[in-house]
């Protein structure tokens, strides 16, 4: 419960113009990335984030959806939504495919907010050196 609350704490939404849904889903992935959710930790209901953040139930349910769909959550009927566990590596080329993928959409959201390649690179490093040392 603990991580549930903190997680609602952290949440919220900005008039940006991105919708709320991505917007939502995103976070929530930032906050696996950052490992302020870890794999087994139960979500919050999708009702307690639409009541904590003002926003219909069904644009929750959309990011929800949207997690499951991407392997990040998993839903249990009747018991709630919880991190995944991470997949088994894969073959060293899918892996290649997919971090080429996800490469490609990280730098044109880099792009798009005017963040240069140099500090994209910069900024990933770092967090990959802070996970490794807290682990």
């Amino acid at each position: 419960m603990h991580t549930q609350q903190q997680l609602l704490d952290t949440l919220h939404i900005e008039a940006t113009g991105v919708p709320i849904y991505v917007q939502l889903r995103e976070q929530v992935l930032a906050a696996m990335g950052a490992g302020a959710l870890k794999p087994g930790d139960q979500m919050p209901t999708m009702r307690q984030v639409a009541v904590a953040l003002r926003i219909d139930l069904n644009t929750v349910r959309h990011a929800y959806d949207d997690l499951e769909k991407l392997g990040a959550v998993t839903l249990v009927r009747g018991r709630g939504s919880f991190v995944a566990e991470p997949p088994e590596p894969a073959h060293r080329s899918v892996q290649a495919e997919t971090a080429d993928r996800i490469a490609r959409q990280t730098l044109a959201k880099a792009r798009a907010a005017g963040v240069t390649l140099e500090l994209l690179m910069e900024r990933i490093a770092a967090l990959a050196a802070e996970r490794e040392t807290s682990r």
